[in-house]
């Protein structure tokens, strides 16, 4: 029996009678139970409603399939500035998503679909995101890519956790004091070649980029 039910059997039994003594053993010392904030209250953030990720598929969970995404951004001096940032959750490989002019949702919707539009089907699955702003149009974004996107519990960010751990390698080249928009595409394309280059112990000592390549090559 979870504390929710409790509460809501003791609130019942003070409306029968038991009023002050309920009253007496509840610390809020209210007699009227306020409504709990859900998870489905929570869905609402956005005008086209998410899907979270407990609903997202076991084999996603456990990357037994590649061409599952987890993303976001990193952002410059002042929140001013930002890159948009993709991890693969079976190779771990790195897309960085050049964002010049601003981070606004339709421009990061934009530039999330080129970078997808650059990967074969078979790698286009799904993509796990924070339940930023940037991503107030991701109905579109999924028009435009056929993949879904599953969004993460507020504050929970272990829940897209190859993406943060590259979060924090990235800031070895793009540090939080620095205006994000002065580094050009291709210095994103050599800062994510670099990442993807990188030995893992997680992948048995393979790098990100061996494991894409052997993925894009037929079998």
């Amino acid at each position: 029996m979870s504390p929710e039910t409790v509460y809501q059997a003791l609130y019942l039994q003070s409306r029968g009678g038991l009023k002050k003594e309920v009253q007496a053993a509840l610390r809020t010392g209210r007699t009227r139970r306020k409504a709990q904030n859900t998870g489905q209250a929570r869905r609402n953030r956005f005008a086209d409603p998410m899907i979270m990720i407990a609903d997202r598929p076991p084999e996603i969970e456990d990357r037994a399939v590649p061409g599952h995404w987890e993303g976001d951004l990193i952002t410059g001096m002042l929140n001013q500035s930002a890159i948009g940032t993709l991890v693969e959750r079976t190779t771990r490989y790195v897309m960085l998503v050049h964002l010049p002019d601003n981070h606004a949702a339709e421009a990061v919707r934009d530039g999330l679909v080129a970078a997808i539009g650059t990967l074969p089907e078979h790698l286009r699955g799904s993509l796990t995101w924070d339940q930023g702003s940037e991503m107030a149009t991701h109905r579109s974004f999924t028009t435009a890519t056929d993949m879904p996107v599953y969004f993460c519990d507020p504050a929970s960010p272990w829940q897209r956790g190859s993406n943060e751990n590259a979060n924090g390698l990235l800031r070895q080249y793009f540090p939080k004091s620095t205006d994000l928009s002065a580094y050009g595409l291709e210095d994103l394309e050599h800062v994510a070649q670099e990442l993807n280059s990188r030995p893992r112990k997680t992948l048995a000592w393979d790098t990100p980029a061996e494991r894409i390549r052997d993925l894009l090559i037929p079998a």
